[in-house]
């Protein structure tokens, strides 16, 4: 079978962004902003962390990170959309919204990073951009956005500004992690406001949920994160939640981030704790006063810092663990970040981020070149051909109104069409539904074998244009798949 004849996404979108440059040659701020898009196309992908006010976005950020280089508190600092980036030293720079960008010292404390605006106010900023030198941040940009709903309308507003810029400007991020405790009618509306509103908009297919918090969903019990991953189990099957968002995840951030970066002396403190006989423990850590006013174990400071680090759930969980068997600082950090629900969401993020780098990167670009051919006909051609001729997006399209319920297919059909679409991640034997080290000649057989499914299907009388249409693009995508695996053997 020889692979269909397209044209690969992002040379095509470097194309249609160069014509664009030399249209508009003699517009300068106009070129500097396409250029801006043509650099992006190389970036790592821009991934920016949204929700209510402490839902625990820096924390997570933290966790994600591996390291404690967003400020929790509630300083000024959090009050400004900031950028952390992979870079060669650390260093941070603030750019206000009139002027030149000034660098700020670079200073820790207690080993977290200490960011300080000298006295200048959050108003006045555009951005503040950290460059550290980090793994995670090779493949990813993270971007710490203001808390929504919150009492200052200012704050608010930077991150709707910043996620949902006006029809003439494209958003900078490419996809978004959105923290939220429970689905609050602020959290639905503000998903909603940025939903599919253009090529590059954030929609369902690029922005995942987070149950940020989750263990307090269990009232800080040790299986607290079993009853958070049952809550997000049913966010993921509500059709309204599914139209809104890829995925939902439960993860306590707190943990996960302690998990990331716990020290040798919190791990002894936390076995001095857990040689406290257990019942005694087990009353202590009925309330946050009762942990501080115990007279067993480590002293009253040390506890009070347990607390700020690790929570009543992760220090519940962490002396349970200890007793089992994780005497080392390295084997409880891993149970930490395990049972945190970080790993999964690290999973998500690559299968339903990574893996569509270029295609998100390309929705980006193109909007941005949407915004600036009005009136060009050659050029809006251009973006117009790209745009119906990518089979990428009409995958994506499809999957997106696969989630949202708009494509009458039978329930069985539908989960096998979002599997193909790349709902679970990208790699062929994935779309297959099969395990990730399958062979290649059984995800040819079993390419072969949806294929004829999906044609059987096209032509099924009952199916009404909606799910008939469905099932051509359907079979598009495995003729693709099939073309992919015999290209690669």
């Amino acid at each position: 079978m020889t692979r269909p004849a397209r044209e690969d996404l992002l040379p095509a979108t470097r194309r249609v962004l160069l014509l664009a440059i030399e249209a508009r040659r003699d517009e300068p701020d106009t070129v500097r902003r396409l250029r801006g898009q043509l650099e992006r196309l190389d970036e790592p992908l821009r991934v920016a962390i949204a929700g209510k006010v402490k839902a625990g976005k820096s924390t997570l950020l933290n966790a994600l990170v591996g390291e404690r280089v967003a400020p929790t508190d509630a300083g000024e600092c959090t009050r400004v959309v900031t950028w952390y980036r992979d870079g060669l030293t650390p260093r941070i720079v603030m750019h206000p919204t009139a002027g030149d960008p000034v660098p700020l010292t670079v200073r820790r404390h207690d080993g977290s990073l200490v960011i300080d605006l000298d006295g200048t106010p959050a108003e006045e900023l555009d951005r503040l951009v950290v460059d550290w030198p980090a793994q995670s941040l090779r493949t990813a940009t993270l971007i710490d956005t203001p808390g929504i709903a919150s009492l200052s309308t200012a704050t608010s507003r930077r991150t709707v500004a910043f996620l949902d810029p006006d029809d003439e400007t494209p958003t900078e991020a490419d996809a978004v992690v959105y923290l939220m405790r429970h689905l609050h009618a602020a959290d639905a509306s503000f998903l909603e406001s940025f939903r599919d509103q253009g090529v590059a908009r954030a929609t369902a297919v690029n922005t995942v949920a987070v149950i940020s918090r989750a263990d307090e969903i269990g009232a800080g019990r040790v299986d607290a994160m079993v009853s958070a991953r049952g809550i997000a189990q049913r966010y993921r099957n509500d059709p309204t939640v599914r139209g809104l968002c890829q995925n939902v995840v439960a993860v306590a951030g707190l943990l996960a981030e302690t998990g990331r970066t716990i020290r040798q002396s919190e791990h002894a403190a936390l076995t001095e704790l857990a040689g406290v006989p257990r019942e005694r423990l087990d009353a202590d850590l009925r309330s946050v006063d009762r942990f501080l006013a115990g007279s067993d174990g480590p002293p009253a400071a040390v506890r009070h810092a347990l607390l700020q680090r690790f929570g009543i759930f992760g220090i519940r969980l962490s002396a349970t663990l200890i007793r089992q068997g994780a005497q080392t600082p390295a084997a409880l950090a891993d149970e930490l970040v395990v049972r945190s629900g970080l790993r999964e969401l690290q999973r998500v993020l690559a299968t339903q981020f990574a893996q569509r780098r270029g295609l998100l990167k390309a929705r980006s670009a193109l909007l941005a070149v949407e915004s600036v051919v009005r009136g060009d006909q050659r050029l809006a051609g251009e973006v117009e051909r790209l745009l119906a001729g990518a089979h990428e997006f009409t995958e994506l399209r499809l999957l997106a109104a696969l989630r949202s319920g708009a494509v009458p297919l039978p329930r069985a059909a539908a989960q096998e069409a979002e599997l193909l679409l790349g709902d679970a991640g990208t790699a062929p034997g994935t779309r297959l539904g099969l395990p990730p080290d399958a062979p290649a000649a059984e995800q040819v057989r079993a390419g072969f074998a949806a294929l004829e499914r999906w044609r059987r299907l096209a032509v099924n009388p009952m199916f009404g244009r909606t799910a008939t249409d469905a099932c051509h693009v359907l079979v598009r995508s495995c003729e693709g798949l099939l073309a992919d695996l015999e290209h690669a053997r």
